[in-house]
């Protein structure tokens, strides 16, 4: 008989937090205390809640979110060799999409291109909020043309717009992108995103795939994909759904989450919804992918599933755990963790110059 109290996180212990878990960067850990823990102060809806119940329920982890904006905006350091620009394109829906085009200045070279996807669960968040804006920063520093998607969420103050309309917006930037090589100087396009933005950059691969257009794209830097939708009943092969459950995120807060980018449930199978449902055959003739993910993410194991699927095949691909930290925590925690951020900032650009 296996001794319980030593299996990793919540399968040893239920009460185990992400703050008290041996596992975790204690940097990290001492912030996530000094906060309250991860969701403080919102509570979970119960597995039938509403669809109306699951908006309010977004936009009140949105409006938590954006309290903090103004004081993350004030103490962000200048990022004086980077020229922001912004764009506005039109939706195949008829609708405006805003992008924020982040570049070195005083450029004299072709430079890779990367679209991204900011996270969110497909639901919330913007591209404009300090967080995003701070990401692309770092990127374009790195000598890397950053063009940031505000795509029309299913939920929140961009809300309410359910799958597809998310994903038809990142795949119109994606195209936008592709035609302004030249004008923009990109030597390659890449999609990147976080969480959400992980599933609209492969599900926009996968669309383009089907569609005939994935020549367009060079590559798929996905981080800590949000790419499985059954969290209601989610599978025991997903060990870290119930291992890292509550560690920032928890399976009762996604799948509130999914019922707002897919009210009815209908396309809980389907690969551009969840791209972890995807076939092999539906996944050949993809471009290189790179799949992050955080060791004490609930979605560690969706990830590293859908890696191993990829390579079945043929797809280019590889993978990297980010060790003793949870959900995108190696972009959440620039100033706490500087070493672990740079690690993964080095890694998207040695990807995307390979393009």
């Amino acid at each position: 008989m296996v001794d319980q109290s030593l299996l990793p996180g919540r399968l040893g212990n239920d009460e185990l937090r992400f703050e008290t878990d041996s596992r975790a960067d204690p940097r990290i850990a001492e912030v996530v205390k000094l906060l309250g823990g991860f969701g403080a102060g919102i509570e979970p809806l119960p597995v039938d809640a509403t669809y109306e119940q699951c908006l309010d329920h977004c936009m009140a982890f949105e409006n938590a979110q954006a309290a903090a904006h103004p004081e993350m905006f004030a103490n962000m350091r200048k990022f004086d060799a980077v020229v922001v620009t912004e764009k506005t394109i039109l939706g195949v829906d008829g609708n405006d999409i805003t992008l924020h085009i982040h570049q070195p200045k005083d450029r004299t070279s072709d430079l890779p291109g990367v679209v991204h996807i900011h996270g969110g669960g497909m639901v919330m968040m913007t591209a404009a909020d300090p967080s995003a804006v701070l990401w692309r920063n770092i990127l374009a520093e790195q000598g890397i043309v950053v063009i940031g998607v505000e795509y029309r969420n299913g939920g929140g103050q961009l809300g309410n717009h359910p799958f597809p309309a998310g994903l038809n917006d990142c795949a119109a930037s994606l195209r936008w992108a592709h035609q302004q090589r030249h004008e923009l100087q990109l030597s390659s396009v890449t999609l990147s995103g976080e969480s959400g933005g992980g599933n609209l950059s492969i599900a926009t691969a996968l669309k383009a795939n089907v569609e005939g257009w994935v020549d367009e794209i060079d590559g798929v830097y996905a981080m800590c994909p949000y790419i499985y939708g059954g969290y209601a009943a989610p599978s025991e092969e997903l060990l870290s759904l119930f291992e890292n459950d509550d560690y920032m995120l928890g399976c009762s807060t996604m799948r509130s989450m999914a019922k707002v980018y897919d009210p009815e449930g209908v396309n809980s199978l389907n690969p551009l919804a969840w791209p972890y449902h995807a076939s092999i055959a539906e996944l050949q003739g993809l471009p290189a992918h790179l799949i992050s993910v955080n060791e004490l993410d609930p979605l560690r194991d969706e990830g590293l599933v859908f890696y191993r699927k990829l390579l079945a095949a043929g797809v280019p691909v590889s993978a990297r755990t980010v060790n003793g930290t949870p959900h995108a925590g190696d972009m959440g925690f620039v100033d706490v963790t500087p070493e672990i951020t740079a690690d993964t900032v080095a890694s998207i650009a040695a990807f995307v110059r390979a393009r």
